[in-house]
């Protein structure tokens, strides 16, 4: 027969067995509920992203029809009736001494189809898709310059390195409602845009010399709610500052993908 001493260690062992089965049964299911909430919390971010990806797709293809029935209205419509008018003054035979006035027109007539295929590159909405970001901003600042609502440049430095299609989309969303502001409400006669590439990160630096505001006493608007949040599920730092008379400056600071 076992001595008690040998039956209080056999009983002793047991208990040990099953506190250890116990908490391995306990860490594994504890593991498994906090895996799945990392999983659940990954496909909620996951489907956060794709949706603020599709709204900033239609606020860019809302802004490029508003810019293109301005275009029309301003630029195209203005070239096509004063050519419109001289062709009135030219709908007889062209003699020798109006060879000139045909020119004009012929330079009027060039400049409307080269401004009506400047507008068909704005409406296919896979633009930004295909150009990237950089050619996107650049579009816009010549496009700014072509109509003269403002003087802006665009200077790029450093070795430019590949930016992923979707975060193209919203940075470019970020800078468009910036420079929409900028135009509505700013009364800015000048913008600066740098695009610095590090090996770590994009800076993009925005700036303007318009009327400015007090960002302390500004109510936070939707437009500059969006901005941040969208510069913050990109991992991008956000500043935007702002001077009464001095104009906005907008700092973005993209980290690089190597994902």
């Amino acid at each position: 027969m076992l001595r008690k001493e040998e039956i209080l260690l056999i009983i002793y062992f047991i208990l040990v067995i099953f506190f250890l089965a116990g908490f391995t049964i306990l860490f594994f299911i504890t593991y498994q509920r906090r895996k799945n909430k990392i999983l659940q919390e990954k496909y909620e971010a996951e489907q956060n992203f794709k949706s603020e990806l599709s709204n900033a797709r239609l606020e860019i293809q809302e802004a490029t029809l508003k810019n293109v029935s301005w275009e029309l209205h301003d630029n195209i419509g203005q070239l096509l009736s004063v050519a419109s008018m001289q062709l009135n003054l030219l709908n007889k035979k062209v003699t020798e001494e109006n060879q000139q006035g045909l020119l004009d027109i012929k330079d009027l007539v060039a400049s409307s189809l080269s401004e009506v295929r400047a507008l068909s590159r704005s409406l296919n909405n896979e633009v930004i898709d295909y150009v990237g970001l950089q050619a996107s901003v650049s579009n816009e600042i010549d496009r700014f310059n072509r109509l003269e609502v403002i003087n802006a440049n665009l200077k790029v430095t450093g070795e430019p390195f590949e930016i992923k299609q979707e975060d193209s989309i919203i940075l470019f969303r970020i800078l468009q409602e910036y420079f929409s502001n900028i135009i509505k409400y700013a009364g800015a006669s000048r913008l600066e845009v740098e695009f610095r590439f590090t090996a770590d990160y994009l800076h993009i630096f925005a700036e303007e010399d318009g009327r400015g505001f007090d960002v302390e006493k500004q109510e936070p608007g939707s437009g500059l709610l969006n901005m941040r949040s969208r510069a913050e599920m990109l991992g991008t730092d956000f500043n935007l500052n702002s001077t009464i008379g001095q104009g906005t400056s907008l700092s973005l600071r993209y980290p690089t993908k190597t994902n």
